[in-house]
């Protein structure tokens, strides 16, 4: 019978493995434990991060782009450190938009691209932002034009994106109003944009 009852003083293996449990927690959390290694990980995660561009592909207003075409792009980045990179929004003239109209068109151009290079090419992005992310807002004649200036860019490698416009407000929704060249190498951009003219 002595058996079946326990000494109230002294605590169960439960109890005892409970306590170690606390007594480790207590240890391993301690603010001077904790926050360098969280500083640490962070650190670690963002190295990891930005040291080298993400493999994934994206999906463009005009289909997949090629693998060949990402790496030409980041080349392009990386090949002449020293050349600054730029991207060049093309607003079309035909379209007769206002000034805010145009202001907004081309901020969505600019975030537009930005999104899809955080996907798949984000050295380039990198690259763009310590160069001060320069954009220039020039025109052309019209759709034909715009789709002439984006497959050139494209046929040597330089990031595109086309905003089509919702036609909420002063052009018909679906159409194409401004183009998104770059970011790239300045002589790079400049070879298909050297010929338009500032807004």
């Amino acid at each position: 019978m002595s058996g079946s009852f326990r000494n109230s003083s002294q605590p169960s293996k439960r109890q005892q493995a409970h306590k170690q449990e606390r007594e480790w927690f207590a240890v391993s959390f301690k603010p001077e434990n904790f926050i360098p290694g969280l500083v640490i990980g962070f650190i670690f995660g963002m190295l990891l991060d930005l040291s080298k561009p993400t493999k994934s592909t994206t999906k463009r207003n005009s289909g997949l782009v090629g693998k060949h075409q990402q790496q030409q792009s980041i080349l392009m980045a990386s090949s002449n450190s020293d050349e600054e990179l730029k991207m060049v929004l093309v607003v079309r003239q035909d379209l007769k938009m206002g000034a805010g109209k145009i202001a907004s068109q081309c901020a969505h151009a600019a975030t537009g691209m930005y999104s899809e290079l955080m996907q798949s090419q984000r050295y380039l992005l990198r690259q763009w932002e310590l160069c001060g992310q320069a954009k220039i807002v020039v025109t052309c004649k019209n759709q034909q034009e715009m789709n002439k200036l984006k497959e050139a860019a494209e046929s040597i490698g330089l990031p595109t994106f086309v905003v089509a416009d919702a036609g909420r407000t002063q052009v018909s929704a679906g159409s194409k109003t401004v183009l998104a060249i770059g970011p790239g190498n300045k002589s790079a951009v400049d070879s298909v944009t050297r010929k338009l003219r500032l807004l």
